[in-house]
């Protein structure tokens, strides 16, 4: 019999520091339901992004450090869940959409099921994009982006309510806000993910484009909330705009060779 020394088993632990940065966007997200369940919106709405800046930092972290895990990925999802599923739907709600009930019983279940649209848009939009991790071009989301569908609500809140526009007065814009942004997450409509294509020069960008990003940080210190709200609008158009772009090429190109 051969004097082998015994390998003890592999504990079942979890990484700490990727999941660290998941744990800060969770309560980014749980902080925002709080502070606009007690009317601080501004706050609300600054902590929806500070989650979506961790919820970008966390996968990164993992990378870098070789710390990837099942348990972070899933981990990850139910965080982000929160605090771009239901801090966002709440904050609104809270925001706006509770005044529908000023116009009636049935336009004041809407308010709160429009909301409830939101929160299962995403809670959608997250299971797909767990069950379609590489069978797709990492180069495009399916659908709006939980964060940025989060960035698009906040922002708009944010926004409206630092011009001193009540959610009374905002309530049927905030209404469709919402539908809309729901919708957009569970879409086919394909955006661009910014993680670069195939090839050694994928990560490549113009010029053009550095100057862009000090652009916007110059106008994110002079007005932090209509920079973001200017943004994501952008952002949430740009698929759309691309689908129309590319369902009219074909068209465009037999007239061309006719």
């Amino acid at each position: 019999m051969d004097d082998q020394p015994l390998q003890r088993p592999r504990g079942r632990g979890i990484y700490l520091l990727p999941n660290l940065f998941t744990t800060g966007g969770l309560f980014g997200g749980f902080f925002a339901i709080i502070a606009a369940s007690q009317g601080r919106i501004e706050a609300a709405c600054v902590a929806i992004f500070v989650a979506a800046i961790l919820d970008g930092l966390d996968g990164r972290v993992a990378r870098l450090t070789n710390t990837q895990s099942e348990f972070g990925v899933q981990y990850d999802s139910l965080a982000d869940l929160v605090s771009f599923g239901m801090a966002p739907a709440l904050v609104m709600y809270h925001w706006a959409l509770m005044s529908l009930k000023l116009d009636g019983i049935t336009i004041g279940r809407v308010g709160w099921l429009a909301a409830f649209l939101y929160a299962a848009c995403a809670a959608l939009r997250l299971a797909r994009f767990n069950s379609q991790v590489g069978k797709v071009d990492k180069r495009w989301f399916i659908g709006l982006a939980s964060p940025a569908a989060a960035g698009l609500m906040a922002s708009f809140v944010w926004t409206f309510h630092d011009l001193d526009l009540s959610g009374d007065e905002m309530r049927y814009v905030a209404l469709v806000v919402t539908i809309l942004a729901g919708l957009l997450m569970v879409s086919g409509i394909r955006y661009n993910s910014f993680k670069g294509g195939r090839g050694a020069k994928s990560d490549r960008v113009p010029f053009f484009a550095l100057l862009l990003v000090v652009a916007v940080l110059i106008a994110l210190v002079i007005d932090p909330p209509k920079t973001l709200l200017t943004a994501t609008v952008l952002y949430a158009l740009s698929g759309p705009l691309l689908w129309f772009k590319r369902r009219r090429l074909p068209v465009d190109t037999t007239d061309a060779s006719a």
